[in-house]
């Protein structure tokens, strides 16, 4: 047992604590997954931290009865998560490929020129918007985290380090920084306050403009019973049936969405002023037909969740459990934050994996938050030669695999969790 809560830590914990839907106030009526009590999962520790000290906060995500949007119903204070912020996007060649493509798309489909404004929400090192610098086109990032913001300053990328919020908008377009395109990838869920967030963007977007949102889709995470992407950083676990409302109220027109397979797979929308009344995309019609199919407005949908999540759980303790016993070394690659949920919930120590690999020279000679297995580079790794690699950012399988090729001159063999576990030679 772990020592209870003081008066003082007792109130923090009801403080965060929510009750009502964090977009429509409606009652969060039905419990989605229950991850038990973890620390933010990109808290990483320095090696000589004080392991008895690290903050633990309630990880439970439950659905609106109302609006069916799926949330956390615990608030992590915004800058305990980001401020010191050891996520780079810059590390993963695949999502700097996906920009690269993006940014090309962009530039031809919304006419960007010289005197356009592209404003990037969640801008982290610069990795996009230094593609549009790149082709003449004025960008403004604009992201809490100053570590992110100082690497992307290096590269030229003017960045702002705020959070986003109806007032700073409004400071904004006071200014005369209307943007022609606002870009949020895989930050919509990062946001406590929805509805003020989205009327930020309604805003700051000139009246001809449009706005492109990325975010895992809640669809493919319910697919894929993929519940390592909850953490106190998501605020939000989001489907077009619920974000289109939200949308709707701030005056804006979601008029068409694209699949894509990020993240495992993500939907990226486009939306503009309602008053522009544009017509909407057989694309959007599709996804809007899926998610019906597939019971996003049933309540029972999510009632059914818990149930695979324990089964996951129980398939990855049984690996490492008879790993152990026949004396193999399991090791990790990935100190993604969606491995932290995973080895948390499922009571991973050092004892079952040994070290967990990443390039990201940030997290590299840290702990992991919670179940404190160090970070190593990728050569320490391979010089250690474990019997199994567990791939964390299940995601990121393919490149990753590309990246430790040489696994096999051992015979070492990787491995995912997520739905459940799987070898691969």
């Amino acid at each position: 047992m772990g020592q209870q809560p003081g008066s003082l830590e007792v109130m923090a914990l009801m403080s965060g604590a929510r009750t009502l839907c964090r977009a429509c106030g409606g009652e969060l009526a039905v419990t989605f997954a229950d991850l038990g009590m973890q620390p933010p999962a990109n808290a990483f520790l320095p090696p000589a931290a004080d392991l008895q000290q690290e903050k633990r906060y309630p990880l439970r995500a439950r659905v609106c009865g109302s609006c069916l949007l799926v949330q956390v119903d615990f608030d992590v204070p915004p800058r305990e998560l980001f401020s010191n912020y050891a996520y780079f996007s810059s590390y993963s060649d695949d999502w700097l490929a996906h920009a690269r493509r993006f940014s090309s798309m962009a530039r031809e489909r919304f006419a960007l020129h010289a005197e356009s404004l592209v404003v990037e929400l969640g801008s982290n090192d610069g990795y996009l918007l230094k593609e549009f610098l790149a082709a003449g086109i004025p960008v403004l990032g604009i992201d809490p985290s100053d570590t992110v913001a100082a690497a992307a300053e290096r590269i030229g990328v003017a960045t702002l380090v705020e959070f986003f919020s109806a007032q700073l908008a409004a400071r904004l377009a006071g200014e005369g920084r209307k943007a022609d395109l606002i870009v949020g990838n895989n930050v919509l869920a990062h946001v406590p306050e929805v509805n003020d967030f989205v009327a930020g963007i309604a805003r700051l977007l000139k009246p001809a403009g449009t706005v492109t949102i990325e975010f895992p889709h809640l669809l493919t995470l319910i697919e894929h019973a993929a519940f390592d992407t909850i953490y106190h950083e998501h605020f939000s676990y989001i489907s077009l049936y619920a974000i289109e409302r939200v949308f709707r109220l701030q005056g804006l027109q979601i008029y068409d969405v694209e699949e894509l397979p990020t993240h495992g797979g993500s939907l990226r929308i486009f939306a503009t002023h309602t008053s522009r009344a544009l017509e909407e995309s057989a694309a959007l019609r599709s996804v809007r037909a899926a998610e019906g199919r597939a019971g996003l407005a049933d309540l029972d949908t999510y009632r059914r969740f818990p149930e695979r999540v324990a089964a996951c759980r129980s398939a990855l303790c049984e690996f490492l459990a008879h790993a152990r016993s026949a004396g193999q070394v399991v090791a990790a690659y990935g100190a993604a934050a969606k491995g932290n949920t995973l080895l948390n919930f499922c009571g991973v120590t050092a004892d079952d994996i040994s070290m967990v690999a990443d390039r990201n020279p940030h997290k590299q000679s840290k702990l992991l938050p919670g179940s404190h297995i160090p970070v190593v580079s990728p050569e320490e790794l391979t010089r250690h030669q474990p019997d199994f690699v567990l791939i964390l950012p299940w995601n990121l399988r393919t490149e990753i695999m590309r990246q430790l090729g040489g696994i096999r001159d051992w015979g070492g063999r990787f491995l995912t969790a997520v739905p459940t576990v799987r070898c691969y030679e």
